[in-house]
Parts: C-alpha cells; sequence; structure tokens
C-alpha cells in the first residue's frame, strides 16, 4: 500500500520475485529466495508477508509461496503470453498487458472466450496497441478487488463481442460487471505496471492509481478505488 515503506529486505525478495518472473516466467520459493540473497528462511518468508500485506504480490492461501506478483501469475489463469519460446501465465485480460508493459516486449497473446469457447489471439507491445477488436469483462467494482484479488482476476476475462458477454451472462447468471475495448485496457496498463520490474518501486497512491483510470475514461462509482 502507498505511503507503508518497505524494509530493506523486502524491497530485495520484491525485486528477486519479479526478476525471476520475467526471465523465467516462474515465481521463485522461499527456500530459493533465501538462498540467492544470502537471508535467513524465516526472514525471507517475513519480507515475503510484508509484501502480501501491502499488497506488493499475493501468497498462496497456506502462505507458503508466492501465487501472483501483478502481472504475473505462478499458476494458469487463462492466459498464455509468448515471445519465441518463453511464455509467461497472465493473471487476466489486464494483467495480460501488465506483462507487456512490465517487460516492454511485443507479445502474443492466447486465451479463450468463455461464451462460446473460441480461441483468441491478439498480440501487443508496450508501444503497439492491439488491433483485435474483443472486449473484457470485469466482475467487480474496483472497490471490492481486494476482498479476493485471484477471484478478481481469475473472472477478468476477453469474450469475442459484447453480444458473447451478454449471451454468457444470460446463461451463468453472473452479474453484469463492467465491458470496455481490449484497447483501453491495454492503455490502462502501460502506466500502471510499466514500472514494476523497477528495483525501486513504490506502490501507487490511491490518487494515482484514481488518476490512471480516469485517463482513461473509466470513471464512475463502478471505479472508485477504496
Amino acid at each position: 500500500m502507498a505511503g507503508v515503506a518497505m524494509t530493506p529486505e523486502a524491497r530485495m525478495v520484491r525485486a528477486e520475485v519479479y526478476g525471476t518472473f520475467a526471465r523465467e516466467g516462474r515465481a521463485p520459493s522461499p527456500a530459493e529466495l533465501a538462498a540467492g540473497l544470502g537471508l535467513a528462511p524465516s526472514a525471507a518468508q517475513a519480507a515475503l508477508r510484508e509484501l502480501h500485506d501491502m499488497h506488493a504480490l499475493v501468497l498462496t492461501r497456506a502462505g507458503d509461496g508466492v501465487r501472483m506478483a501483478h502481472p504475473f501469475s505462478a499458476w494458469p489463469m487463462g492466459f498464455v503470453l509468448r515471445a519465441g519460446d518463453r511464455f509467461w501465465w497472465g493473471g487476466c485480460a489486464w494483467d495480460s498487458f501488465g506483462i507487456v508493459a512490465a517487460l516492454k516486449e511485443r507479445l502474443e497473446i492466447l486465451t479463450v472466450c468463455p461464451s462460446c469457447g473460441a480461441e483468441l489471439r491478439y498480440a501487443a507491445s508496450d508501444t503497439e496497441a492491439p488491433e483485435a477488436s474483443y472486449v473484457v469483462r470485469l466482475p467487480r467494482p474496483a472497490a471490492e478487488w481486494w476482498e479476493d484479488v485471484v477471484a478478481t482476476c481469475t473472472n477478468i476475462r476477453t469474450f469475442c463481442s459484447p453480444e458473447h458477454v451478454e449471451a454468457w451472462r444470460d446463461k451463468t447468471g453472473a452479474a453484469p460487471g463492467y465491458v470496455t475495448g481490449l484497447h483501453t485496457l491495454w492503455r490502462l496498463a502501460l502506466p500502471w505496471y510499466g514500472d514494476r520490474l523497477d528495483p525501486n518501486w513504490e506502490p501507487h497512491s490511491r490518487a494515482q492509481n484514481q488518476r490512471l483510470l480516469e485517463d482513461v475514461g473509466l470513471t464512475g462509482p463502478f471505479w472508485a478505488l477504496p
């Protein structure tokens, strides 16, 4: 959370977690972090908990490893990003663009439409917007994202069209959520996630993030951050 200073150990651990995700597409284990950074296992675990509590990453339910370090995911969540023979798991449609923003590379994004099951492929870079005209449904208001952030991310999905979102909602009884275009989330991801690999990263303030939402036209009660 913004305004909370990270301990030196937490800053080291955070940089190594993000560096490993960027290089290898996976999360390092607590034991790897301790050994690689010269920390006691208890210190590495305490640093991970500190980062989890400040929403700088997400631990597993058991607290024994990294589940997500937004925009990266340690487990499959419906999105695969590729560059040559390298790949990453994206936590959601928005996080997929976040990986593009963080890595500053052109990546192919692969997912499926929840409504019809069609395979969806599109590409983007930090300077090249996606050309596809697909849409994204966000399941819950911004004020509720961190009540269960993994569930929130799991349900931010790309659909073929607004009509496919409507058909899926009719079939599943899901709440309306909010539907927007790929281009809007790409524009949002660039400043939201573009600094995540900076070892001196600091959490954005609520006001900063609210302004980023407003800058791409995401306004109103659904988008009011807590």
